[in-house]
């Protein structure tokens, strides 16, 4: 199994698994929304132990979301790298041409780390306890009033079902493609850009063939079984409010208020 781990599901009968996936998509996005007005070290660590928290509440091992952002490394580390090396203001530490490394570039770098990974954490949280139907139930069941202004939202929440469903599926099948081309001697990230290139290609076509072929089996299944628009169809899994998404949600927006109070320490 490779690294990549977003929109996987990880069994469990832990307290965030039982929450209704309505509760858990609003929850994520109050979380979201937050951490774009963090500004200082209590704002962000207030928003760590509400995250360390719900981990634990999960049940679902610290390991296994660390492995999940192995595969976001170089994207973490090229923003944090642009920031140090490009933010201005504050003391200088060190100047060459256009590159400086200032004390504000410094705190920029870490505050913008720490935004990206508390974002990737708390979204892999909701793949890991929630299946990709349940969260595709929820937000047809979020964006019903839509329903009103003719919006296609049972088309929507399939669609957004079918990406999650199957990015792993595809990360899995590209793994399984580089290790056959491994084993018939191609080495993967050695050489200039040009042959780094030149080996990817062979990746992307059977990917891509692969991806359509299963896009085709996929409605090929869904005619046969008399799939339409979602209009008017019913569920077998219907969704319960319960006590817990209440608690949950208030206590979120508790800490929302906390993160937007705590914005004026400096």
């Amino acid at each position: 199994m490779n690294n990549f781990m977003f929109g996987r599901y990880i069994p469990g009968n832990s307290w965030v698994h039982r929450l209704d996936p309505r509760a858990k998509l609003l929850l994520c996005f109050i979380y979201i929304g937050v951490v774009f007005f963090a500004n200082n070290f209590w704002t962000y660590l207030l928003l760590t132990v509400v995250l360390l928290g719900s981990i634990i509440l999960a049940g679902v091992p610290a390991r296994i979301f660390i492995r999940g952002l192995r595969p976001l490394f170089w994207l973490l580390l090229f923003t944090v790298v642009i920031q140090i090396f490009f933010g201005a203001g504050g003391h200088v530490y060190w100047q060459w041409g256009v590159f400086s490394i200032t004390h504000d570039g410094l705190v920029s770098a870490g505050l913008i780390l720490m935004r990206f990974v508390l974002i990737i954490l708390i979204s892999t949280l909701l793949t890991f306890t929630t299946q990709p139907l349940a969260i595709a139930d929820g937000i047809e069941s979020l964006l019903n009033p839509l329903r009103k202004v003719h919006f296609p939202v049972a088309t929507l929440a399939l669609m957004l079902s079918l990406s999650l469903r199957f990015v792993p599926t595809l990360m899995d099948e590209a793994t399984k493609i580089m290790n056959a081309q491994r084993s018939r001697g191609v080495d993967f990230g050695s050489g200039g850009l040009r042959q780094q290139i030149k080996t990817i290609v062979p990746i992307l076509i059977p990917l891509f063939v692969n991806a359509f072929q299963r896009a085709v089996d996929i409605s090929i299944a869904m005619e046969a079984r008399g799939y339409r628009d979602g209009e008017n169809r019913t569920k077998y899994r219907q969704l319960k409010w319960r006590s817990a998404d209440t608690i949950s949600l208030v206590g979120f927006v508790i800490m929302a208020g906390l993160v937007i109070a705590l914005r004026q320490l400096t």
